[in-house]
């Protein structure tokens, strides 16, 4: 048991990679605006926008996770998402791919607008 407690963090390649480059890129940029010296600056910023990008990557390729918990056997960083081609369902990443894996993507959701909330009884209204 971890000092968290029995949950899944989402320790991914794709989260590790991203977070290195993002790290990377602002304290370059930092140390550029306290050298005063612009190119490194946007050098630093291009390597944060740069690190979205890899992150971005890396999970359409199966090294991120889907939105959620996985299953215990799935919580090591370096198992492979198998799902991630077909797309994960609510996932901005996977609907911004294409229209492709956003079809699949989409198609597992469920149906909105289901039968409607029965009312709260007297006295439990809240506030």
């Amino acid at each position: 048991m971890s000092a968290h407690g029995d949950v899944d963090l989402g320790h991914t390649v794709a989260g590790w990679t991203g977070t290195t480059l993002a790290l990377l890129g602002s304290a370059g940029a930092g140390a550029a605006l306290c050298a005063a010296w612009t190119p490194g600056i946007w050098a630093g910023l291009a390597l944060v926008a740069a690190a979205g990008l890899v992150t971005w990557l890396l999970h359409l390729a199966g090294w991120g996770k889907p939105s959620g918990p996985r299953p215990r056997d799935q919580w090591d960083w370096r198992v492979r998402d198998t799902a991630a081609r077909t797309g994960h369902a609510d996932c901005l990443g996977c609907r911004a791919s294409g229209p492709r894996r956003a079809a699949a993507a989409t198609a597992d959701r469920p149906a909105v607008g289901g039968p409607a909330a029965a009312p709260l009884p007297a006295g439990d209204g809240g506030a």
